[in-house]
């Protein structure tokens, strides 16, 4: 392919730069619309596998996990073998965990194939394609090509409800997923464009650093799972995942003191602007996450929305975004990266501080409008502007060390704000509906008991329809307690569980006022 443009040029583009940019836009937009397409149909994989909310719940959540627990080694790994060709595989990853949902029979192929396989095949994807877009661009080209990646991650988030929902409720599921086989298949066919990027950093291997990453990461996360599925060992999965971070840390230091390879460079936290950027990143990903799982389950759960009605409500959100990250990216340069991501964490936080008072009073998708447009013009600025300020002053030698960290703490914010938010929702549901069936009136002590404990070992967000059928051979008021028991439990479980994102995004406000004093 041609030469990068020279640094501080605003010429444009040429014709094979064009290409590559679009086709490692397109790579983001398979990783964004596959999460997309999951959440918005989750009531019919739940029915068609036979499975549970929680269930589908978690593996959406593994995913995320998987990919944030072994990024920092997949961004070695692309040191090692190179960048082109760890992202080719990553790509490939993803193929089998697309592909394997067009097939799976059961809940246990999702998890294999599409949340471990998958997720691995991102934690090589996301730091290599970082990687390439900072090596095969350079200047005010790489600004437009990351916004552009940033603008295709915000147009599947703004498709992948919609594509999603229709394709559910009109075809199948699964075609959506295979439409993503065929997206992967595009991208590959286009990996001769592709410039390597040579890494001239140390080659050496941490293998206790790897291992410290996986099980601090890992162990965080699926403590929360566990949790989340009523599991014991709950508080050792946290400590020990703390713990492991901990020592990731001093491991670090006292490798690199000693002159050793490591899995990440510590030096690079030196950096205010980089180690900012990056709690920034988590802290987006935290909010999408606790947005993207507690939203879905409303309007499928408590609303009975089938995937479409489901993806048309939550257009507002996904098109805002979108919109506002296109809009963003072409004005890239005109205000500073500071006072946008302050905007943007700004307008994310007052939309969700809104919907929360509304959830339980909304009788239809379309009442949310107004918060959902203004917290998704505010995710929409975030996604234009993060990965370049973080990641644009890094050196070639460095980036893909800094590439590998910023995508870790995105991946790790999503599996956490998912994970989080998911086990919080049904830890209230868990207590509301203890709390209101001794409470009752109707209930003989005898049923009040059986039924707390049965909902407390095994809180499930379910729609009403699905809970008559389960009660049809209750007595008439018995069924019609327990359904105004769930009718009355499911909203405030639901504003509980978007504390959550709303948390990060004050967070994210806080720390975006370090920012502006940084420059």
């Amino acid at each position: 392919m041609t030469d990068a443009t020279v640094p501080g040029t605003a010429a444009p583009l040429s014709g094979k730069q064009r290409v590559l940019a679009l086709l490692l836009a397109m790579a983001m937009f398979v990783l964004v619309v596959d999460t997309s397409v999951m959440n918005v149909s989750i009531s019919a994989v739940v029915r068609d596998l036979g499975t549970t909310v929680s269930g589908v719940q978690s593996a959406i959540a593994l995913e995320a996990l998987v990919s944030a627990a072994f990024i920092l080694i997949g961004g070695k790994i692309g040191d090692l073998i190179g960048r082109r060709r760890a992202y080719v595989l990553g790509l490939l990853g993803y193929a089998v965990g697309a592909m394997a949902m067009v097939f799976a029979q059961g809940l246990t192929t999702v998890i294999v194939f599409w949340a471990i396989i998958g997720g691995i095949g991102a934690s090589l994807l996301l730091p290599a394609m970082q990687s390439l877009v900072h090596g095969n661009f350079a200047g005010d080209d790489q600004k437009r090509v990351y916004a552009l990646v940033g603008a295709a991650a915000a147009i599947a988030a703004a498709v992948g409800p919609l594509l999603g929902g229709f394709v559910t409720t009109y075809l199948s599921w699964r075609l959506a997923f295979l439409s993503e086989v065929v997206i992967i298949a595009i991208v590959l066919c286009g990996i001769g464009l592709v410039r390597d990027v040579e890494f001239t950093g140390p080659r050496g291997v941490d293998l206790v650093g790897a291992l410290l990453s996986v099980i601090g990461m890992g162990g965080i996360v699926l403590g929360i799972l566990v949790w989340q599925e009523g599991g014991e060992s709950v508080g050792a999965l946290l400590v020990v995942g703390a713990a492991a971070l901990a020592g990731l840390t001093w491991w670090l230091i006292r490798r690199r003191r000693a002159g050793r390879p490591t899995l990440l460079d510590p030096e690079l936290f030196r950096s205010k602007p980089f180690r900012i950027g990056v709690s920034q990143q988590l802290l987006q990903q935290i909010a999408l996450g606790g947005i993207m799982i507690a939203l879905p389950i409303y309007l499928q759960m408590v609303l009975e929305y089938d995937a479409m009605q489901a993806g048309l409500s939550l257009a507002p959100l996904s098109l805002s975004m979108f919109a506002v990250a296109l809009l963003a990216g072409r004005k890239a340069g005109e205000r500073p990266a500071s006072t946008i991501v302050l905007l943007g964490f700004a307008l994310l936080t007052a939309g969700i501080a809104v919907l929360i008072p509304i959830v339980p009073r909304a009788e239809f998708g379309w009442g949310l409008i107004i918060p959902l447009l203004v917290a998704g013009s505010g995710l929409g600025l975030l996604v234009s502007q993060l990965n370049d300020y973080t990641l644009g002053p890094m050196s070639e030698e460095r980036v893909s060390e800094a590439a590998g960290t910023n995508s870790a703490a995105g991946s790790f914010g999503l599996s956490f704000g998912l994970a989080c938010a998911g086990a919080v929702l049904l830890a209230s549901l868990a207590f509301g509906f203890t709390a209101e069936s001794e409470s009752s009136t109707v209930l003989e002590p005898a049923e009040q008991q059986r039924v707390a404990q049965v909902l407390d070992d095994d809180a499930q967000v379910m729609s009403n329809s699905r809970l008559s059928e389960l009660l049809a051979g209750q007595p008439p008021e018995v069924r019609a307690e327990i359904i105004r028991i769930n009718t009355d439990v499911r909203p405030v479980a639901l504003q509980v569980a978007l504390v959550i994102p709303l948390a990060a995004g004050a967070l994210g406000t806080l720390n975006a006022l370090r920012m502006r004093r940084t420059g």
